[in-house]
């Protein structure tokens, strides 16, 4: 894998003084009433916001630029300067296929399948890995491209050696993979799709492997959490490693006798380990959601009527109610949140607060607090007037907001099976890695 992406420094975005866009002091009513003058004035470059020097990746501002952009563009390709900075083989081939896709369908001709074009999706983990099977459902057609680590999915999809990543973002057991969360700020990178796997562990050995014999189980953190309370009947050690199927992966190369795999059934048959019990989760109702990455936003139209989501991500001032009236942009809209999330600042986690003697920060206004990012998924697009007004709004309160993408919803959580190969397949190790 080549050298480490650096990572990226977000800066605040501020309004000028008398912006159009500033309407959070207008009636929701009026707001809506001139919503497609304020959206035709964004889409002919007027009365932008001004933007501090050093911009942060993809700003609101480009967002909702890219949302007004004609879909034809798809067509176009990508630039000329573009093409002569291009020094990886297959680095316009995305471009080309989304192109293709937009030209074809107009003739009405058959679509050419991604995987003629070469087309690959990043994951983290080795062939057999729950994440293969949802890179597999959230990019039909794909090759599949496995990678070590969470960052190293991210630094092949932003070095052209992929074209999607799937990750996990959350886990209805485990929670929120943390991780991704910090490594979407890094990259610039847009969150274009979403899938989701009900997931079944199984407990795999080498064949002829007697339960009793068994003295040590092996599988990724959250798997051994996950069936905490069946390992501990068992009575054996628990030792985690990068990711299930390579755990099933090491007990097959290393022919571990007493050794035990948490996996999924499709890992054990890949790896030759046979599967000594299925659905030893704690809680059989075990669902991961995945998020599918591209280089480039996803451009909706209103022809799709399909229901989807955006999410983004920002900071708040100090004050009692910060957070209240962030949220509130979205609910004086009726707009529907799905989730939110916080996470302390990794570049300037703490916050001193005020000097004593301020009654606005209460008795406790000594001392240092966490300064936070919110994470929040809401339902609608960037070109919903109502999506725009919201977070227009959400940039006059937040110092810093950065918009991650704008996808379908995932209507199917957790209907698909990690026993399933979506494109109906049985990809060995090697294919995978070709």
């Amino acid at each position: 894998m080549q050298g480490r992406i650096p990572a990226m420094q977000a800066s605040q975005t501020s309004l000028s003084s008398g912006n159009p866009f500033a309407l959070s002091a207008l009636p929701i009513k009026q707001q809506q009433c001139c919503g497609r003058k304020v959206a035709a004035a964004v889409h002919h470059g007027q009365h932008h916001p001004q933007v501090a020097p050093r911009q942060q990746p993809y700003p609101l501002t480009e967002a909702l630029d890219e949302a007004h952009a004609s879909t034809s563009k798809a067509s176009m390709g990508p630039s000329t300067a573009r093409m002569s900075r291009s020094i990886s083989r297959g680095r316009h081939t995305s471009a080309r296929y989304h192109a293709m896709q937009t030209a074809v369908r107009s003739s009405g001709e058959q679509v050419v399948a991604p995987s003629v074009l070469g087309l690959k999706a990043a994951y983290q983990g080795v062939p057999g890995a729950y994440s293969e099977v949802a890179a597999h459902k959230g990019c039909p057609g794909y090759g599949t491209l496995p990678c070590d680590q969470f960052e190293v999915a991210f630094q092949a999809l932003s070095q052209w050696m992929a074209d999607r990543a799937v990750l996990p973002i959350e886990n209805s057991l485990g929670g929120s993979i943390h991780a991704v969360y910090d490594l979407l700020l890094r990259y610039r990178l847009h969150i274009v799709g979403e899938t989701s796997l009900a997931i079944n562990h199984c407990l795999a050995a080498l064949p002829g492997t007697k339960m009793e014999n068994i003295k040590r189980v092996m599988s990724h953190p959250q798997a051994l959490a996950q069936c905490d309370s069946y390992l501990r009947s068992l009575d054996v050690v628990k030792e985690a490693v990068d990711d299930t199927a390579g755990a099933a992966q090491i007990v097959s190369r290393q022919q571990l006798a007493d050794v035990g795999a948490i996996c999924s059934r499709r890992a054990a048959e890949l790896y030759g380990l046979s599967v000594m019990a299925e659905g030893v989760q704690d809680v059989k109702d075990n669902i991961t959601r995945f998020i599918v990455l591209s280089r480039d936003p996803l451009v909706t139209s209103e022809a799709d009527h399909r229901i989807f989501k955006t999410s983004v991500v920002f900071s708040l001032g100090e004050g009692p109610g910060q957070l209240f009236k962030a949220l509130s942009v979205f609910a004086l809209r009726d707009i529907d949140m799905t989730k939110i999330e916080s996470r302390p600042l990794r570049t300037n986690p703490l916050v001193v607060l005020k000097e004593k003697g301020d009654a606005s920060m209460g008795p406790h206004s000594n001392g240092q607090r966490f300064n936070y990012l919110f994470y929040v998924d809401f339902v609608g697009t960037l070109s919903d007037v109502r999506c725009q007004y919201a977070l227009r709004h959400l940039q006059e309160i937040a110092p810093f907001l950065r918009v991650l993408g704008t996808y379908p919803m995932d209507m199917e959580l957790g209907f698909t099976s990690s026993d399933e190969m979506t494109d109906g397949s049985k990809a060995s190790p090697a294919a995978a890695v070709s």
